[in-house]
């Protein structure tokens, strides 16, 4: 009786929290915009990856499973790209280049597939090339199983270290109570594997019996952001909570980040997931929201050409419609402001080559944020 009593005030005090916050989300909204928004591609459903070519155009995915070329003004699709398991928040997800892409042409994807022998999907990795407007030597390095017919939490997002090192996340897949502890299983995890697909002998797992030697870490829920921290080379996610509780962690060699043994959330009905924020051996986030967010997409701004966001993160907001920036005192988050509010559904948000900060959002397209002055 003691026990469920302390339950019920703990979240009890957890919802009063998240009320007062969502009153104000703590969330400063700048009285005058410094930049302007600029469309510049527009006609998109759900551009969920977006990348940058050498020449400056941009690849873009949609997670219909399409690969939208921009280039001078002009999109055009590319052709054999593989074929997604389009369910839910599966589909084409997250593009990225290899480190020197110039010297070997690598483009790297994530998606949900169906391939094996079981109905539905689940999230794979795979490279290819560009030759003309059609990918070729396409090769699946990863493919999570089981496949499932559930429709949430496929991740996925893609980043290399400093060491060429390939990192990708896979959701839990809405199996909460199986996958993200249990690292004999795919799901819930942070995976890190060598640019052609093989295991690095330093993975955490790799002797342990069972386990799939790919995790790097577990006990993660649904990450959809993950950046590389330009000054520390540290790679950083972030992850959607449930009803509260959307997470940054800095991802660490075999660290558990504890879901669903601890999360700052509850279930979407209200009720308790766990009357524990904390316990020792699993990492507690460098920064959690309540209310959720729904964050997807996150980049370091370095660009002169932003000089007061010099060192802070910028994170799209799929519930709430808008781009957060996190002024970041090293690991600390010191404030927030809300950007482009109202815009749509931001699903990423990148800083290009050429210096400035371009923003996806659902059923618009790409932005691209110009300073006034």
């Amino acid at each position: 009786m003691q026990k469920s009593i302390l339950i019920t005030c703990f979240f009890v005090v957890l919802t009063v929290i998240s009320c007062a916050q969502k009153s104000d989300n703590g969330i400063k909204t700048p009285e005058e915009t410094n930049f302007s928004a600029e469309l510049i591609v527009d006609g998109l459903q759900i551009p969920w990856g977006l990348v940058f070519l050498p020449d400056g155009s941009m690849l873009i995915t949609e997670k219909s499973g399409e690969i939208i070329h921009f280039k001078d003004g002009e999109k055009t699709q590319i052709t054999n790209v593989p074929s997604v398991y389009y369910r839910g928040q599966g589909g084409l997800l997250d593009i990225e280049l290899h480190p020197r892409y110039a010297e070997n042409g690598w483009i790297y994807l994530s998606y949900s597939s169906a391939e094996g022998d079981d109905k539905g999907g689940n999230t794979a990795v795979a490279r290819a090339k560009l030759t003309g407007n059609s990918l070729s030597d396409v090769e699946v390095l990863y493919k999570a199983t089981p496949n499932t017919t559930r429709g949430q939490h496929f991740g996925s997002r893609l980043e290399f270290d400093d060491n060429g090192y390939l990192y990708f996340t896979i959701g839990e897949r809405g199996d909460r109570d199986v996958n993200p502890q249990d690292i004999t299983r795919d799901g819930g995890k942070v995976y890190r594997i060598n640019d052609d697909g093989t295991i690095p002998s330093d993975n955490p797992f790799v002797n342990e019996a069972g386990a799939k030697a790919a995790i790097y870490t577990y006990g993660n829920r649904n990450p959809q952001g993950m950046v590389k921290n330009p000054e520390t080379g540290e790679i950083w996610i972030h992850e959607h909570g449930p009803r509260g509780g959307d997470e940054i962690n800095i991802v660490k060699k075999g660290a558990n980040y504890g879901w669903p043994v601890i999360t700052y959330g509850i279930n979407y009905s209200g009720t308790p997931i766990t009357d524990k924020t904390e316990m020792e051996g699993m990492e507690q986030p460098i920064h959690y929201w309540i209310p959720s967010i729904a964050p997807s997409g996150m980049t370091f701004v370095t660009s002169p050409l932003y000089p007061d966001w010099n060192g802070d993160l910028l994170v799209g907001s799929l519930s709430f419609q808008y781009l957060e920036r996190l002024q970041m005192e090293g690991e600390k988050v010191v404030s927030r402001e809300k950007l482009m509010e109202n815009v749509g559904r931001v699903r990423n948000v990148r800083q290009g080559p050429d210096g400035y900060i371009y923003v996806a959002v659902e059923n618009k397209g790409i932005y691209k944020l110009v300073p006034n002055g």
